[in-house]
């Protein structure tokens, strides 16, 4: 029996895309390796990050070719009583911490996985009721957000259901995704300003408010680790014993909150560069998937909102933010239920 022209694309352009992330996340896994060899560095941490992404985007995968909607709804409910559970469970979660807690980059993360795949189950769903539901579904959940302690939560996952309301109308992907990179580089652009103090006087003072001065300093550390080793790196989850702002600091977590700092901190600029590469292969495999437009952006809305969230937090640096946003990109770019052979 022949197959579809359609049918035939949809694998090949699935196929390439798993390349490219297979040889990227090895590259990661590879990397931490190498920056870790012959001296006190341990990367355990950054070898179960690569697993978890890879183990989440194989199950979303799975999943999504089979029931992608209840797989979405199933993910966005898991992830937000995960977030609740983060909130309430996680040591660190206290008022009076000098420094931001990790755990409220955690929830953050959660609820933004939250909503997004609830609007991709919205953008899935084929009547038009259901749609709805799914719709009241993910703005309840990004609406929890103050409630739960996490502001930045709110603004995240308002701006991925946002986003998904205007994916409805789009019918070409091209120009969202490429906004997802603009915005993604915008915001990791800005934040290196911040810490080399290239900015305005009036500006960066307003953002240090917004930022807090704590989190500014372990930045500014962080640049002169990379400084002092451009290539391979302090070694891997070295930030803590070797930054003064988080040795000085009784409740620091040893982390400089922000995923592109430590990886440039630790594993020097390749390894910055392998944790963008991981992100341009999340946004090409969506911009390749055979999925529906709506429901491609909805996911690339969250995984955005997700590198905003982790540009200024901790968020991944907990197991379940990584494995749900490898699960969330799977179902995004599994092949749909009526496309199998």
């Amino acid at each position: 029996m022949a197959v579809p022209a359609s049918r035939s694309v949809a694998r090949e352009r699935g196929g390439t895309a798993d390349i490219v992330g297979t040889a990227v996340l090895v590259g990661c896994a590879v990397w931490a390796l190498v920056s870790a060899a012959g001296r006190e560095g341990r990367p355990e941490g950054v070898l179960l990050a690569v697993l978890a992404v890879a183990a989440g985007y194989t199950c979303g995968r799975i999943a999504g070719s089979l029931v992608p909607v209840a797989t979405a709804l199933a993910l966005a409910v898991l992830a937000y009583v995960m977030a609740v559970a983060a909130r309430q469970g996680v040591p660190g979660a206290t008022a009076e911490s000098a420094a931001p807690p990790g755990d409220t980059g955690a929830v953050a993360a959660l609820l933004v996985l939250a909503v997004g795949a609830a609007c991709c189950a919205a953008a899935a769903a084929e009547s038009m009721g259901r749609r709805n539901a799914l719709l009241v579904v993910a703005a309840v959940g990004a609406a929890s957000g103050p409630v739960l302690g996490s502001v930045a939560g709110l603004v995240a996952a308002v701006g991925v259901l946002l986003c998904s309301l205007a994916a409805a109308r789009m019918r070409h992907r091209t120009l969202g995704m490429a906004g997802f990179v603009v915005a993604t580089c915008l915001m990791v652009g800005v934040s290196w300003a911040v810490a080399v103090q290239a900015l305005p006087e009036g500006l960066a003072s307003s953002l240090e408010g917004q930022l807090t001065t704590h989190r500014v300093l372990l930045w500014e550390d962080a640049v002169d680790l990379v400084r002092e080793n451009p290539l391979l790196g302090a070694g891997p989850d070295r930030f803590g014993d070797l930054s003064p702002t988080a040795l000085e600091s009784l409740d620091s977590d040893g982390k400089p909150h922000s995923a592109p700092f430590q990886l440039a901190a630790e594993q020097g600029v390749a390894g910055a560069l392998l944790l963008g590469a991981v992100f341009g292969w999340l946004l090409y495999a969506l911009w390749r998937s055979p999925r529906a437009t709506p429901v491609v952006l909805s996911a690339g809305a969250a995984l955005t909102a997700l590198a905003a969230v982790a540009t200024v937090g901790n968020a991944l640096s907990f197991t379940p933010v990584t494995a749900g946003a490898g699960i969330l990109a799977g179902l995004a770019t599994a092949r749909p239920p009526d496309d199998r052979p």
